[in-house]
């Protein structure tokens, strides 16, 4: 009734009211018809869109429908299976520092250029993997390996055909080959035994010049609970061993107990990692190692440095082992690792630089290059949604201003009606970006006056907004794109100020006795 245009004689109101006229025609349209409300009620406008509703039956439930479009999505991915792959791969460099803390002083003390540690790369390893999906349920893996030691090194390379033969399991047949060892053939299986309890198998054979050298691993898991899984592993052939093993894991924290009997390695393994709730997902792990082969402690750290990089730095001391400081960097689905060797003697000197060494160059980096990279990047990214959002935006604005001159002879109306009772009077309303700490005071404050798109909201003395975005409102448009917004409401209730402010997603209810501004003093 607000926007129809035989309500208006003014032809320019009248022009502005048919276009809004027209976008309250569209949606009732769409909410009138149980098949398209349905859709909208469900998907919003992106459900809409969605290409193939054209042959749908009419006259279906919500249920029906959101299978309908389930399979339609279903389809859509099918199209695009080709075009995905899942890349993985890791690069790890073995750094022997060791010449910085256990020098031969006494044999190389006359051999030119012996005042300067050695540091050298003792090690490196490459991987790389690829998928190809062919069908829904068949996939294709192949996959590749580098190494080198001291000067030597080999490689390899294997294919695997994975197929999903149910809710329940899968298999995978792998074949492979390598220059320092001969053909492998290896079939894999898994299946959930119950909605608890899953197993997997792998076995493979492994020809040589030493002959076939067979292999077996099974591995049994069960949900103890809600957040811990039991372990239960038998690996028979090359280096044979029986593991168990519980990882509980929560919001907060990740714990693994593990004891191995084996040939040749027997252990006792616990290890805690607290995870923060901050929004670099900082996390410190600690860990203790015992077995046949020596003693090893290890703790460390790993944070959050951008959106898809994980940054993470771990001092191992252990007998005989030594000292070394690992660090690795995950970059979406790529692994970069360097264990760095620094003695092979438990000297304090090395465990200190190992464990400040790293704090501080990360905090140095954090400030001066992490951060303001950072920044910089949420501003271009910013400064690139308005460009692309500008017209629309503008479009949006255009329409908000057209509604709030439409609504004023309304508005004048609830007023008056509102004033005869002593009831709710928006005196002032604000939306959009407010900058109140000091420290943000050279931000641009961005916001707009809705009060009297809030004033036409009102009705028997009260105004609800539900939890979704005030952009969408009648009146209102998002004058910060990508940005925090905010609702800021000063009204008048029973001839008491009241005020009172909001997120932009979050629900209002108006009046409430604690938006009531204290006068006293």
């Amino acid at each position: 009734m607000l926007y129809h245009p035989d309500k208006h004689r003014d032809p320019e109101l009248k022009s502005q009211a048919e276009r809004l006229f027209n976008l309250v025609h569209q949606a009732y349209e769409v909410l009138s018809d149980p098949q398209t409300r349905a859709i909208y009620d469900i998907y919003g406008k992106r459900g809409l869109e969605m290409e193939g509703w054209e042959v749908v039956e009419r006259r279906r439930t919500p249920a029906e429908i959101r299978e309908e479009f389930e399979r339609l999505q279903r389809e859509r991915e099918e199209r695009r299976l080709q075009q995905r792959t899942n890349p993985k791969g890791t690069i790890s460099v073995g750094v022997d520092a060791t010449d910085l803390f256990d020098r031969y002083d006494e044999e190389y003390e006359d051999v030119s250029g012996s005042s300067f540690p050695q540091i050298e790369i003792n090690k490196m390893h490459i991987s790389q993997s690829i998928e190809a999906p062919l069908t829904a349920t068949d996939t294709a893996i192949l996959s590749g390996s580098l190494s080198t030691q001291n000067g030597n090194g080999g490689g390899s390379i294997n294919f695997a055909l994975r197929r999903v033969t149910s809710a329940k399991g899968w298999g995978e047949l792998e074949f492979g080959a390598g220059d320092l060892q001969g053909p492998l053939f290896g079939l894999k299986l898994f299946r959930n035994l119950t909605p608890r309890c899953f197993v997997t198998t792998n076995c493979a054979l492994q020809f040589s010049s030493r002959g076939i050298r067979p292999g077996l691993t099974t591995v049994l898991a069960r949900n103890l609970d809600k957040n811990t899984v039991g372990y239960l592993q038998w690996r028979w052939g090359i280096q044979s061993a029986m593991n168990t093993s519980i990882v509980r894991d929560t919001k907060t924290s990740h714990f693994t107990v593990a004891l191995q009997l084996g040939i040749p390695h027997s252990f006792a393994l616990i290890s805690y990692q607290h995870k923060f709730q901050d929004d670099d997902q900082t996390r410190v792990k600690g860990s203790l190692k015992a077995g046949f082969f020596g003693t090893v402690v290890e703790y460390g750290a790993e944070r959050k440095i951008s959106r898809h990089s994980v940054l993470g730095a771990a001092v191992s001391i252990g007998v005989p082992q030594g000292v070394s400081l690992k660090v690795k960097l995950n970059r979406a689905s790529q692994t970069y690792f360097f264990p760095i060797h620094l003695t092979d003697q438990l000297l304090p000197s090395a465990v200190f630089y190992a464990t400040v060494g790293p704090l501080v160059v990360y905090f140095a980096m954090h400030r001066l290059i992490i951060k303001p990279y950072l920044r910089a990047q949420k501003e271009k990214e910013l400064e690139k949604q308005r460009e692309s959002a500008a017209t629309d935006v503008l479009q949006k604005k255009q329409e908000a201003e057209s509604a709030v001159r439409l609504m004023q002879e309304s508005v004048r109306r609830i007023i008056e009606a509102e004033e005869s009772r002593m009831g709710l009077i928006i005196v002032n309303a604000w939306y959009g970006k407010f900058v109140n700490d000091k420290s943000r005071k050279s931000e641009k404050v961005k916001v707009i006056d809705v009060t009297v798109p809030l004033q036409c909201l009102v009705k028997d003395s009260k105004l609800i907004l539900t939890e979704a975005s005030k952009a969408g409102l009648p009146g209102f448009y998002d004058p910060c794109v990508g940005e925090e917004k905010n609702l800021k409401v000063l009204y008048q209730f029973r001839g008491v100020l009241h005020q009172v402010m909001v997120l932009d997603s979050e629900a209002l209810r108006i009046p409430k006795q604690s938006h009531r501004i204290d006068t006293d003093g």
